[in-house]
């Protein structure tokens, strides 16, 4: 079996695929302040609940943006597994070209995103990751990561309000019934969630335009959901792609 781990600034993915197969997925918020031995209290809490153990781990790939975190992933599993894990970065074969100014500011989890979105869906296609941040990664038709957006992710521009106001409250993320909020709760609901409808619906088509011609577009990340059901120019929804992504790439490199 292969462990997937995907490491964000916000929350930490796990996935254990049997071949193809990908048999569960949890997540675990990101803490620089966690040691190896209470991830890997977790991570053995969760194989143990579906009836695996650490032994039936045999290989583990990883990607991650929090590098202090990188370097605790890869300690846990080699001293809880016994393997050294594939880390996705300079030297591990991706299947992706980079064709940006400077390839390696390219986080490895738009790459990753990339690689399974162009395997899945095609080309070309458009991966909006709606977590930490709202990032829209384009790949074209021979599946080139050709460029990017950057912009704030959902929960950063909530939480913005409470710290950045004397006033506004913290709200619950949820779609409000109706676009005119008539209390200051339903206005922010409001003014975030179809905010971002509308950020993800003119960005899309800025770069459908760019490209000139039709990209599927895939949604990912915590927020994928919320915003797919508000707009028709979200195709698929794939709450899954980072941890394919990996096992895709695992796959490359052990052919190698």
């Amino acid at each position: 079996m292969l462990l997937a781990i995907d490491i964000g600034n916000t929350s930490i993915a796990i996935g254990v695929f049997e071949n193809e197969e990908l048999r569960t997925t949890r997540h675990m918020a990101t803490s620089i302040q966690h040691m190896a031995d209470e991830y890997a209290t977790f991570l053995l809490n969760i194989l143990n609940h579906q009836g695996f153990s650490a032994s039936d781990i045999k290989e583990i790939a990883m990607c991650s943006v929090v590098p202090p975190l990188t370097t605790t992933f890869v300690d846990l599993s080699q001293r809880y597994f016994h393997i050294t894990p594939l880390v996705v970065g300079g030297g591990v074969k991706t299947g992706v070209r980079i064709r940006m100014d400077n390839p390696r500011e390219v986080g490895a989890d738009r790459i990753v995103d990339a690689a399974a979105a162009h395997h899945l869906y095609g080309g070309p296609v458009i991966v909006v990751d709606l977590g930490t941040a709202t990032t829209f990664g384009i790949v074209s038709k021979e599946g080139d990561y050709i460029g990017g957006v950057i912009a704030t992710g959902i929960a950063t521009a909530a939480e913005a309000l409470v710290t950045r106001t004397s006033q506004l409250p913290r709200v619950e993320l949820t779609r409000p019934k109706r676009v005119i909020g008539t209390n200051t709760v339903a206005a922010i609901q409001s003014g975030i969630i179809f905010g971002y409808v509308g950020l993800v619906e003119g960005m899309v088509a800025r770069i459908q335009d760019e490209l000139r011609e039709k990209a599927t577009v895939v949604a990912t990340g915590g927020y994928a959901e919320l915003i797919a059901n508000e707009t028709a120019v979200i195709d698929k929804v794939n709450p899954d792609l980072t941890l394919v992504g990996l096992r895709l790439i695992y796959e490359m490199n052990k052919e190698q």
